[in-house]
């Protein structure tokens, strides 16, 4: 491998993350698993009960909580389901990554938990639901980015803004020197 194209795939853009999200053929839909027990939907799907209930949705992770976004709460899901929520603007100056963290230790909680099946859902399920889920991937499956958003977008249409994709290429990058650092030792 030539090592200009050795750098062309090993430093990715947000423009390269785009191009990648626009393959997608699939429509977008109101709910879909993209990985074993994770679902992605819109906030439709997410106040439907009895939808969730014959889903089995143990967890819901509301990634659009606020009073213009989505409006969620425990009393809501009752026993049904563990309720968490996000603050989160869908915006080019968010700063959603001070919650990748956090999300992953519910999201992975959640998947560890007897039944566990968790939906991850924003207002329409492409931007921050879908961003939050890479994260985990990352975090937890170790998956370099463009591997988890090609894992996605072959189960969903999403689309993460731009603000969100240049914050997933910075985690991206720091676990990678993480896992080399890691090595080393």
């Amino acid at each position: 491998m030539s090592s200009q194209k050795r750098k062309r795939t090993e430093y990715l853009t947000v423009k390269d993350l785009q191009k990648l999200l626009d393959s997608c053929k699939l429509h977008l839909s109101q709910i879909d698993e993209v990985w074993p027990n994770i679902y992605i939907g819109n906030v439709a799907v997410a106040q439907n009960k009895a939808a969730l209930l014959k889903l089995g949705i143990t967890h819901v992770l509301n990634a659009a909580h606020s009073k213009r976004g989505s409006i969620g709460n425990q009393s809501f899901y009752g026993s049904d389901a563990v309720y968490c929520g996000i603050p989160a603007d869908d915006s080019t100056h968010f700063d959603l990554d001070v919650y990748f963290q956090p999300a992953a230790d519910f999201i992975h909680k959640a998947l560890k938990s007897t039944d566990g099946k968790v939906l991850v859902h924003c207002i329409m399920g492409m931007s921050r639901s879908s961003t939050l889920v890479v994260a985990y991937l990352m975090i937890y499956h170790h998956l370099p980015l463009k591997q988890a958003l090609q894992k996605l977008i072959q189960k969903r249409a999403i689309y993460p803004n731009r603000n969100f994709l240049a914050l997933l290429l910075d985690l991206d990058l720091q676990l990678t020197r993480k896992k080399k650092t890691c090595q080393i030792l």
